[in-house]
């Protein structure tokens, strides 16, 4: 199954891990949670490939700090 995002095609789409992985505040059962994901950066890693990396932060309602924050890394094949 091909993806496609603003015109470009992508033949596949994999998890390729996370980096930088923190764990800064409790989540309370029931707690409402949002997640904010900002593309930092894209790199070439050879013919039709790509590596992405996603900064997520997951942030609680109420909270004065992040309850984690990680970067996603996306490996693409276009």
């Amino acid at each position: 199954m091909k993806s496609e995002i603003s015109g470009l095609k992508f033949k596949y789409v994999f998890n390729y891990g996370l980096n930088r992985v923190r764990f800064l505040s409790p989540v309370r059962a029931g707690a409402r949670v949002r997640n904010r994901a900002v593309l930092k950066s894209i790199e070439k890693k050879g013919f039709r490939r790509l590596l992405a990396v996603i900064e997520n932060t997951v942030e609680v309602e109420g909270g004065d700090k992040p309850a984690l924050a990680a970067e996603l890394l996306v490996y693409i094949v276009l």
